[in-house]
């Protein structure tokens, strides 16, 4: 199987042999899961401009990789962006972070918190909850107060991860997290330790590796977008 992971965004430096490594030891041996990244928009994407930014990159590398053979996309933020529009122009599964990592935790929980970077894509975040009809099952949505870009120092995110999970848990009632960005990764296993000490023994899900996941699953499965829901883009 081929699939590809593109990262939405232009800052240098964020594909790494580490970073591929991560990806990769989610996948079955016989999958492939190649890296790309868009080369016009906006270095991160922490609000509705920088989606907008960098959506027609985004879908211009979903149509290329469908010609070039790629069996599915990743598209590597949680806010999913271009992903609607890309379903409606590729016949090939289409997944961001959000979907796949929420729908795995509705089955862990009734009630789940999401944690993410900056208080500037909160009301994104809140939207994608909004079109996906979650309002009931999501008890809150916050922010450690870090940008994308910073959040490379391991120690100061868990630290921010495991305090706002707390709060999520103590006074919004969340049962389950959910980390709210793809560049979180490698550290929900030392946040859901740090609960588990504190005594809360819930899970703690990663978008990025719930999104791979999910999608290799898709293609195994033989599915993709409906064409009712995702009609098909008129000439013009």
């Amino acid at each position: 199987m081929k699939l590809l992971d593109i990262v939405p965004v232009t800052a240098q430096g964020l594909i790494s042999e580490d970073m591929e490594r991560y990806i990769n030891k989610y996948l079955s041996a016989d999958t492939v899961m190649d890296i790309t990244q868009i080369t016009k928009g906006t270095p991160s994407i922490e609000s509705e401009f920088d989606e907008a930014m960098c959506a027609p990159d985004i879908i211009d590398h979903c149509i290329r990789a469908e010609k070039e053979g790629y069996e599915g996309v990743f598209i590597n933020c949680f806010g999913d962006p271009g992903v609607r529009a890309a379903r409606e122009r590729v016949d090939i599964p289409v997944f961001g972070g959000f979907e796949p990592v929420m729908h795995l935790a509705l089955g862990t929980a009734d009630q789940i918190g999401i944690v993410t970077v900056l208080p500037n894509v909160l009301p994104m975040i809140r939207g994608e909850i909004a079109k996906a009809r979650l309002e009931g099952r999501v008890a809150c949505v916050r922010s450690v107060g870090i940008p994308v870009l910073d959040l490379s120092d391991h120690d100061k995110l868990c630290g921010a991860l495991l305090d706002e999970s707390i709060k999520a848990i103590k006074e919004d009632g969340a049962q389950t997290i959910v980390l709210g960005c793809t560049a979180m990764v490698d550290v929900a296993e030392t946040v859901e330790a740090g609960l588990h000490e504190a005594g809360y023994e819930i899970p703690v899900l990663e978008a990025a590796r719930s999104a791979v996941m999910l999608l290799e699953l898709n293609v195994k499965m033989g599915l993709k977008q409906s064409r009712i829901t995702y009609m098909p883009v008129p000439e013009k």
